[in-house]
């Protein structure tokens, strides 16, 4: 697992996606730092590895998928268990708020160096 805060390059993400099923990377967004965990087998690892290494606050963290060899609206996936939040009005494993999905596209944009 590995946390983004400058920037990733593109080619690692593709060497990240080879070992995953579907040729996706697993990313966590903190919208709050404009910081991502990337790598993990996991959702909930990545999440946790956040909370424990960056003092993220869970209400921030945002799964998603990232299809490095896809681009425009595909490169992008909103899915992740950890996205379950009704608390915090998020009832699906997708990202209802049209803000935060902004929010993440945008952030996933600055790290990503393509």
């Amino acid at each position: 697992m590995k946390i983004v805060k400058d920037n990733i390059n593109i080619l690692e993400l593709k060497e990240m996606a080879k070992k995953m099923q579907y040729g996706l990377v697993k990313a966590m967004i903190d919208v709050e730092k404009e910081i991502m965990s990337v790598d993990g087998a996991l959702h909930a690892d990545l999440m946790e590895f956040l909370i424990s290494s960056e003092d993220s606050e869970p209400k921030n963290l945002w799964g998603i998928n990232i299809f490095p060899d896809n681009s425009g609206d595909s490169f992008i996936e909103f899915d992740s268990m950890m996205n379950i939040k009704p608390g915090w009005g998020n009832r699906t494993r997708g990202v209802e708020d049209k803000e935060i999905q902004r929010k993440i596209i945008n952030i996933v944009n600055k790290l990503v160096i393509k």
